[in-house]
């Protein structure tokens, strides 16, 4: 199938409720285009200078997510137009992010990241130091960003039932979050889980945005 087809088959599938954000890294402006001229306007991309050196050459009304590990000295280059950064994992990066949206006068939406994989390579939050990061005075004096919610990578393996509890465990995260600092934010409903290989057990856990790259736009 093409690109456009395969967009329009998950659109198909994929409950209207969960957004999908298709993965472009390392696929070029003109197979981004396909997927654009459907009408999706939701991508993503994972390295500061990839998405740098394409977000020009691109429609501007594309809603640009950034799903990877966001060095804080890159923030300044992305935070005029990005839509929704996925990668929080700590407060130093945090406050980066913070000051570069006062400078372009914007209010800059982020999920905090939580390592749920067992693999160590994945980077995120654990719950303590989410809820110290929520509850400290540093966050409290941020008014250019908004948590909307959490983000998480369940470990690269074929056995979904760890897949399933690693999914799990990040929806207790949320709802802990909500509960405890976020109760009366209608604005923090976001579960970023799910690829690929995954996204289905991801959705049946309460999903609400899937990272899928593969699937869209094929093998690299």
């Amino acid at each position: 199938m093409s690109i456009s087809e395969n967009i329009r088959q998950l659109q198909k599938e994929i409950p209207s409720h969960v957004k999908i954000i298709a993965i472009s890294k390392t696929h070029a402006p003109e197979q981004i285009l396909e997927v654009y001229r459907t009408g999706h306007r939701l991508f993503g991309e994972n390295r500061a200078q990839e998405l740098i050196d394409k977000q020009p050459l691109l429609p501007e009304d594309i809603q640009w997510h950034f799903v990877g590990h966001l060095q804080t000295n890159k923030v300044k280059y992305i935070a005029p137009y990005v839509s929704l950064i996925h990668s929080i994992d700590s407060l130093k990066l945090l406050k980066e992010v913070n000051k570069q949206a006062q400078k372009n006068k914007r209010i800059i939406d982020c999920l905090l990241q939580f390592h749920i994989a067992q693999e160590e390579s994945k980077y995120g939050l654990s719950r303590d130091k989410a809820a110290g990061l929520l509850g400290s005075e540093d966050y409290k004096k941020m008014h250019n960003i908004r948590i909307a919610g959490v983000m998480g990578m369940a470990t690269f393996t074929d056995d979904m039932n760890r897949v399933r509890k690693e999914f799990q465990t990040l929806k207790s995260y949320f709802d802990f979050l909500k509960t405890n600092f976020f109760a009366d934010d209608r604005g923090f409903s976001e579960i970023s889980m799910g690829m690929t290989g995954d996204y289905k057990v991801a959705i049946e856990e309460g999903s609400t945005m899937v990272r899928i790259g593969t699937a869209i736009f094929g093998e690299r």
